[in-house]
């Protein structure tokens, strides 16, 4: 990597988008943090020092606007971090049209048409992709079909465009974190504790319970990741999919009920059932 790499970070405004410009301007490299909400990229570019665009990932425009813009300031752009991602509630059967096209235009058409625009510049720098999606593409979590499939599709896509720009020099890896303590898990473990009747360091506790790692990440901790897959560090890494969480997804579902921390007791709903508590450490 030399001073002049140029990076663009989609859904750069916070989480690990913002982290991953802050591990980056600390290396050296230009970046462009873009995101649909003005004050949030703002913020992350005054933090930073690097440069906010205001766009929408599921806009063709606004992506050939980004790429021509990064270009034209920069010269070049060396590394594309897919980051932004949305997640509505439901399964397949409960998902509305509307919820379901909100997510594949985000999680996954907004990713192409960013790597459409930029791929000449990429295959030209020699340049880095990574994709940042979820443990969720790996195994599936309940009442997330839509957030599982477009997560799972973003590891195809960087796993294609490896296959077919490789021999151009591009590289295009998957990063997959599980829980990390971002704005968006904040909101979530805010309405589990509400629902639970625990504070939120109490909810982290309990989804990370079974974690190998016991917690969960920093948006740093991914953004370093990331950072290392852009660098020519990882020069020979090229359509992988890193799990970045814990250990979360080595966990035989089928062996947390001989964890020492679950106790079995009994409970009355439509008759005596048997219910397990999670103790965490």
């Amino acid at each position: 990597m030399t001073p002049k790499s140029v990076a663009v970070i989609t859904g750069g405004g916070t989480g690990i988008g913002a982290a991953t410009a802050a591990t980056l301007r600390g290396q050296g490299w230009e970046v462009v943090v873009c995101g649909r909400r003005p004050e949030a990229v703002s913020r992350v570019a005054d933090m930073t020092g690097a440069r906010a665009v205001v766009a929408d990932v599921a806009s063709a425009s606004d992506m050939e606007r980004l790429v021509a813009g990064t270009v034209e300031q920069f010269g070049a752009i060396n590394g594309l971090v897919l980051n932004a991602g949305i997640v509505r509630a439901g399964s397949a059967g409960e998902l509305s049209d509307e919820d379901w096209n909100a997510m594949v235009s985000t999680n996954l058409t907004g990713p192409f048409l960013l790597v459409r625009a930029a791929l000449p510049h990429l295959i030209k720098a020699s340049g880095s992709i990574v994709g940042v999606a979820s443990a969720a593409a790996l195994r599936a979590t309940a009442g997330i079909a839509g957030y599982d499939a477009t997560k799972a599709g973003l590891a195809m896509l960087m796993q294609s465009i490896a296959v077919d720009y490789g021999p151009l020099g591009v590289r295009a890896n998957t990063v997959c974190p599980g829980w990390t303590r971002t704005e968006m898990a904040d909101m979530e473990m805010g309405e589990f504790a509400e629902h639970s009747g625990i504070d939120r360091e109490e909810a982290y506790s309990l989804a990370t319970a079974f974690v190998p790692s016991r917690r969960p990440a920093a948006s740093s901790e991914v953004a370093d990741v990331i950072a290392w897959l852009l660098s020519d560090q990882a020069s020979y890494v090229n359509a992988a999919t890193i799990p970045v969480d814990g250990g979360l997804i080595a966990v035989e579902p089928g062996a947390i009920a001989f964890d020492p921390r679950v106790s079995i007791g009994t409970a009355a709903v439509d008759g005596p059932t048997r219910a397990m508590q999670t103790i965490p450490d």
